[in-house]
């Protein structure tokens, strides 16, 4: 868990994506929605396979390109 937390855009918190890209068995990508307009604004990935957030991306005006990158999950763990 990262002792820093980033903003998103809301409070909610909706998997969008949660995917297995090495296909080990656990889930290392999460694409979620934060305020429930159906669209990804929160980005969480498991580099190195150990089940913890590595990387939190927020892409807030949802552009396609994060404003915030940080170590760790942002104070936002995922659920899965």
């Amino acid at each position: 868990m990262s002792e820093e937390t980033v903003e998103t855009r809301g409070d909610e918190r909706h998997e969008l994506i949660v995917g297995d890209t090495n296909h080990d068995g656990k889930a290392d990508l999460w694409a979620s929605d934060t305020d429930g307009d159906g669209k990804p604004d929160l980005f969480q990935f498991d580099t190195d396979g150990d089940g913890k957030v590595d990387i939190t991306m927020v892409d807030a005006d949802q552009d396609g390109t994060p404003e915030t990158v940080v170590d760790g999950d942002g104070g936002h763990a995922p659920t899965v």
